[in-house]
């Protein structure tokens, strides 16, 4: 190989080393089913440099047992510790999502720890849409409560004689609050088509 073929080479690998692998779904959802490796990533979340593993064991460990990590046992701390160290920090390390120097103990996040936790925690605009969904719903609750008021108003002043209701029978009452609940339903079911 030439001089210039070996710094083409070197540049090509180098290229590679600096982007972020990609993980498909599966990787994604295979990698997360695991509540450690969660908790790994959710340590890791806010953490910009390397970390030591201790400390991450540790921190897992506290939220498996619900505790401090001040308050934590030493069959609590190596019940976390074992697994991470043996297992789920290597695992995590082969995907790409971590640099892990099992040797020296560091954990390093990548960029792929933001792309994990955007799986655990939706992004703000899925938040917005859950938010629009809400009101939508509070909305439709009124409609549904008004016409429960109007159709017991109709009702009881039908069933009471009661001056402007005297022209409905008891049945053509029931018919007049059914009709108002079928067109409720059917709006609702028609414009939360629309919104999907």
């Amino acid at each position: 190989m030439s001089a210039t073929e070996n710094e083409a080479a070197v540049d090509v690998a180098t290229e590679e080393a600096d982007e972020p692998n990609e993980l498909t779904a599966d990787q994604a959802y295979h990698l997360l089913q695991n509540e450690r490796r969660r908790n790994v990533l959710r340590y890791l979340r806010d953490v910009d440099e390397p970390v030591e593993m201790r400390d991450v064991a540790e921190q897992v460990a506290a939220w498996e047992n619900d505790t401090t990590v001040a308050a934590l046992s030493s069959d609590e701390r190596q019940r976390a510790y074992i697994p991470l160290y043996q297992s789920h920090l290597p695992k995590l390390d082969e995907e790409g999502v971590i640099d892990y120097d099992q040797s020296r103990g560091i954990v390093e996040p990548t960029p792929l720890v933001e792309v994990l936790n955007e799986y655990l925690e939706p992004s703000t605009a899925t938040e917005v849409d859950d938010d629009d969904e809400d009101e939508h719903a509070g909305a439709w609750g009124r409609y549904y409560l008004g016409a429960s008021g109007v159709g017991t108003t109709v009702l009881a002043g039908s069933v009471q004689g009661i001056a402007p209701f005297t022209a409905l029978s008891s049945t053509g009452a029931g018919v007049v609050v059914l009709l108002m609940f079928w067109t409720l339903t059917l709006g609702q079911g028609l414009t939360g088509r629309r919104n999907d």
